[in-house]
């Protein structure tokens, strides 16, 4: 059962635009989200794991001059309600199909990243009335085998502070430079709240146990995009071929000099690649 929208809200600015910070019930537990835009066309953004819609705020308001754009905390994470359940794959998908309906979305844009990529890509597969276009940004699925960069991730999860979650990040965008100490610090709050890290750690366990997700992927008869970052240290890239073969209808594009989160370390030029195939016909 789906609980009706209530009407807790907050104004917020990003680069001056303004976002309605929104808070909805699904199934008893409070679910936070973000809103921007007017459109008549809505882009609905899912994040990964550990993270929240505000990792999404680079490119938010870009997307917001041309669509409605949506963002949610998925269940388990940022400030939404973080239950005591099996966080699988399964669960992620009919949480977002649950979310959809509450906010009244009946057909939309999906830009899902690294967990983000994986939950859309099953839900597009099941729903594909729901889902005009999708965009998958480094999405997990494929690969079963840990890197460096995921063990630096799950240990600042799991000891979450200032120093290992920056050195976490670092890796993980593989570029050098200095990370934005507010999404170290914002990773580092989130993970110190009530059952984050539970919600954390059976989702990774979901995903070690679920199964590789290439037998999925020629159900979506979505058009589709594929971006990855070249230096992605987290996915490696060559993970991308298994679903540029396995879509029918699949755009890869490779984002030169990018980690895990190209829309973090080139948001204009990841905004302009994700508009270009939004307006194609």
């Amino acid at each position: 059962m789906i609980a009706k929208f209530t009407n807790t809200y907050l104004l917020i600015v990003i680069d001056a635009k303004t976002v309605q910070e929104n808070f909805l019930k699904i199934n008893g537990n409070k679910i936070r989200y973000l809103e921007s835009g007017n459109s008549d066309e809505t882009l609905v953004l899912i994040h990964g794991l550990g993270a929240s819609a505000d990792r999404w705020d680079q490119v938010m308001p870009i997307f917001a001059e041309k669509f409605h754009v949506v963002i949610p905390d998925l269940i388990g994470f940022g400030f939404s309600d973080k239950p005591l359940a099996d966080y699988t794959i399964d669960f992620f998908s009919n949480f977002l199909g649950d979310f959809l309906k509450t906010v009244n979305i009946s057909r939309t844009h999906l830009i899902g990243s690294s967990l983000g990529g994986q939950i859309t890509a099953e839900f597009t597969a099941s729903n594909p009335k729901a889902v005009e276009k999708l965009i998958l940004v480094s999405p997990s699925g494929m690969m079963k085998q840990s890197t460096p960069a995921l063990d630096a991730y799950i240990m600042a999860a799991l000891y979450p502070n200032e120093q290992s979650a920056k050195n976490a990040f670092e890796m993980m965008e593989g570029s050098g430079e200095s990370i934005d100490s507010r999404i170290v610090n914002g990773f580092v709050e989130r993970m110190l709240l009530p059952n984050a890290k539970l919600a954390f750690m059976s989702t990774i366990l979901g995903l070690k146990n679920a199964e590789i997700i290439t037998k999925k992927l020629p159900s979506i008869s979505s058009q589709t995009m594929l971006i990855w970052g070249t230096d992605d240290p987290v996915i490696p890239i060559q993970h991308a071929d298994d679903f540029v073969s396995s879509i029918k209808d699949c755009r890869f594009v490779p984002m030169d000099g990018c980690g895990h989160t190209p829309y973090v370390q080139k948001p204009q030029l990841f905004s302009e690649q994700v508009l270009d195939f939004l307006n194609m016909r």
